[in-house]
């Protein structure tokens, strides 16, 4: 079975990820590269075994983790189906059909919020994808351009951040310490509202529960 450590070897995989990263750059977003997707692949294989995940799905949410930004070197808007679509016509050959249309479904619907879920790989996917928000996401370093953008002034403005799993309790609870004196925690809501209640989608299609915790105060 393909390995997230044959993934990260692929020549595809890696130029497709640098593209990625400088067309989201180019376009002031925030880390979309390889820092991320390392970051969300570490993070999916975590839950998935946190959770009771086998190897195979453990090894399978990796992956999909690794991939699923790599579509915006094409298209910001349509990133996670032609994602999904350049990883098929790469692993093909190297993955069982069920398995390629796993990592395939999880590329889709990591940004696909109104989509119900029909397999754990997608599930960890999402996540581990939108449980991402840290300072050193922000790639502009002015601090007037960082404050104009609503995106990168909150992702600037969390300095601590993480993704705990309670098996006793089936509990998994995004924990972030934001700096208020940079940004109300209200902004934080206005722009991943919509973020959260699909972690809750993914969370409870798992067994469990989601929970917010900004600044040791429990939201959800």
């Amino acid at each position: 079975m393909l390995t997230l450590k044959e993934v990260k070897k692929n020549p595809l995989v890696l130029e497709f990820i640098d593209q990625a990263e400088k067309k989201m750059e180019a376009q002031h977003y925030t880390d979309h590269g390889l820092n991320h997707s390392s970051l969300v692949a570490a993070r999916a294989r975590t839950v998935a075994r946190e959770i009771g995940l086998n190897s195979k799905y453990q090894e399978l949410s990796s992956i999909a983790g690794f991939c699923h930004d790599f579509g915006n070197f094409l298209s910001r808007t349509y990133h996670n189906y032609l994602g999904a679509l350049v990883f098929q016509q790469i692993f093909a050959a190297y993955l069982k059909p069920k398995e390629l249309s796993l990592v395939m479904q999880a590329i889709v619907n990591h940004d696909k919020y109104e989509m119900d879920f029909s397999d754990k790989v997608s599930a960890v996917t999402v996540l581990a994808d939108k449980s991402d928000v840290r300072r050193s996401r922000v790639t502009i370093k002015d601090i007037k351009k960082i404050k104009s953008d609503i995106h990168n002034r909150v992702n600037y403005a969390v300095t601590a951040g993480k993704l705990g799993i309670d098996k006793r309790k089936k509990r998994i609870t995004l924990s972030l310490r934001i700096d208020t004196n940079f940004v109300p925690v209200i902004e934080y809501f206005e722009i991943f509202t919509e973020r959260m209640v699909y972690c809750r989608k993914a969370a409870q299609f798992l067994g469990y529960k989601f929970g917010l915790v900004i600044n040791n105060f429990k939201l959800l």
